[in-house]
C-alpha cells in the first residue's frame, strides 16, 4: 500500500463515516504497532507514525528502523482486524459525543423500518434510534421514509454499540416544544410548573409567572393563538390546556378542570382528596370523555376528584361518623341539622383511585 493510497482510504471513511482523519490515522498506527509486535515477536510494540501529509508509513524499534516493505505485508494480512475494531470503537465514539448532549432535547428523525411493534429511524447523517411502542402516540400513523419530530429520552454506550431512544408521547416532549415556541418559557419568565398527558387525547399544564408584568397564559397562547397553535399541529391536533398555577388548592383545582366551570370545591384534607360540584350543563365537560378531563385535572392538581352534579336527588357519600363520646361525659346538645347538601347524579360522577 502506497502513501497516496492510505491518503484515499483515510479521506473516504472521513466523508462516509463522519471520523475525525486524526482519529482514523491513530487508529491505524495502533493497529500496525500491535500487528508488527506479534509478527516479529518484539518484546514491545514499535512506534508507528504515518506522515499526514505523505501517508509513508514508518515504525521504530528501540531506535532501530524497520523495513518499510515489512510493514506493508503486515499491514495487508494482520493489522486488518486490529484496525476494523479500532474504527469501531471511533465511530461509535463519534455517533456517542454527537447525541449525548442531546438528551433531553428534539431532534429530526427519519423513519426507517419497523422491528416489531417498535420504529427505527435514522437520526443525522449516521446514527439509528429506537421509538418503542410504549413512546409512540396512539392514532398515529408512521409511514416508512416520513420526517418527524421526537424527544431524545436516552443515550447509552455499550462497548462499541450506541442505543438512542426517542419519543413523542413522554410529557417531556410537549415541555420541549413550549420551550421552543415561547421565549418567556425558554428564558425562565414563564414556568412550566407541571404536565399531565394521555398522549394523542388531551395535555395539561400548570403554567405561572416569575414576573407580574408578564401575562403566563398570553405569553404560552401568543398572537391570536399563533404560539399554542404551533405546538397542537406538531402534536397533530391533540387537545392541550394551559392552567394558571395557584398555590390555593381550590382555585389549582378550579383551573385544572377547565374549560368546565366548577361551582364549588369542598377540601378533605389528610385523604387529599376533593368533591367538586358543577351544574348539569358542566358535568359531563367537567368529567371528560372516558374520565380523561377529571383524571388528567386530578394528576396536574395532586388531589383525588370526585364530581357531582349540583341540585341532583342523589345525596354524596356521607361523611366518617364522630367517635362516640366516653360514657361518663356530660350529653351534648343536638346541633340543628345542616342545610341540604348538593347531590351527585347517579350514574355521573366520577371518583379517580
Amino acid at each position: 500500500m502506497n502513501g497516496s493510497e492510505l491518503i484515499r482510504i483515510v479521506d473516504a471513511i472521513h466523508r462516509d463515516k463522519g471520523i475525525d482523519p486524526e482519529l482514523i490515522y491513530q487508529s491505524i498506527e495502533q493497529a500496525l504497532s500491535q500487528a508488527t509486535k506479534k509478527a516479529l515477536n518484539l518484546d514491545e510494540a514499535p512506534a508507528v507514525t504515518i506522515d499526514r501529509a505523505t501517508g509513508e508509513i514508518s515504525a521504530i524499534d528501540r531506535g532501530i528502523p524497520i523495513d518499510a516493505s515489512l510493514l506493508g505485508r503486515i499491514a495487508y494480512q494482520q493489522a486488518r482486524q486490529v484496525f476494523v475494531q479500532k474504527l469501531r470503537e471511533a465511530e461509535s465514539d463519534s455517533v456517542y459525543n454527537e447525541f449525548a448532549h442531546k438528551k433531553g432535547d428534539i431532534v429530526s428523525a427519519s423513519v426507517v423500518r419497523y422491528d416489531g411493534p417498535h420504529l427505527l429511524c435514522r437520526i443525522g447523517d449516521k446514527a439509528e434510534a429506537t421509538m418503542l411502542k410504549t413512546e409512540q402516540v396512539p392514532g398515529e400513523n408512521y409511514r416508512l421514509g416520513e420526517r418527524l419530530r421526537a424527544y431524545v429520552t436516552e443515550v447509552e454506550k455499550r462497548g462499541t454499540r450506541i442505543r438512542i431512544f426517542i419519543s413523542r408521547a413522554h410529557e417531556d416532549f410537549v415541555r420541549r416544544l413550549f420551550e421552543l415556541e415561547v421565549p418567556e418559557i425558554a428564558d425562565g419568565t414563564v414556568v412550566i410548573k407541571k404536565i399531565a398527558r394521555e398522549p394523542g387525547y388531551r395535555t395539561k399544564l400548570t403554567v405561572a409567572s416569575t414576573n407580574t408584568r408578564v401575562d403566563c397564559l398570553g405569553a404560552c397562547v401568543g398572537v391570536r393563538g399563533s404560539r399554542i397553535r404551533n405546538v397542537v399541529d406538531e402534536l397533530n391536533g391533540e387537545n392541550v390546556d394551559i392552567v394558571r398555577w395557584s398555590d390555593v388548592p381550590k382555585d389549582l383545582i378550579r383551573h385544572a378542570l377547565k374549560p368546565a366551570e366548577v361551582v364549588e370545591v369542598i377540601l378533605q384534607e389528610p385523604e387529599k382528596r376533593a368533591t367538586v360540584y358543577v351544574i348539569k350543563d358542566e358535568l359531563s365537560q367537567a368529567i371528560g370523555k372516558g374520565g380523561r378531563n377529571v383524571r388528567l385535572a386530578s394528576k396536574l392538581a395532586g388531589w383525588e376528584i370526585d364530581i357531582y352534579e349540583l341540585g341532583a336527588d342523589n345525596q354524596p357519600p356521607a361523611p366518617p361518623a364522630p367517635a362516640a363520646p366516653p360514657a361518663d361525659a356530660p350529653a351534648a346538645e343536638s346541633p340543628a341539622p345542616p342545610a341540604e347538601a348538593p347531590a351527585p347524579s347517579g350514574n355521573n360522577a366520577e371518583s379517580l383511585n
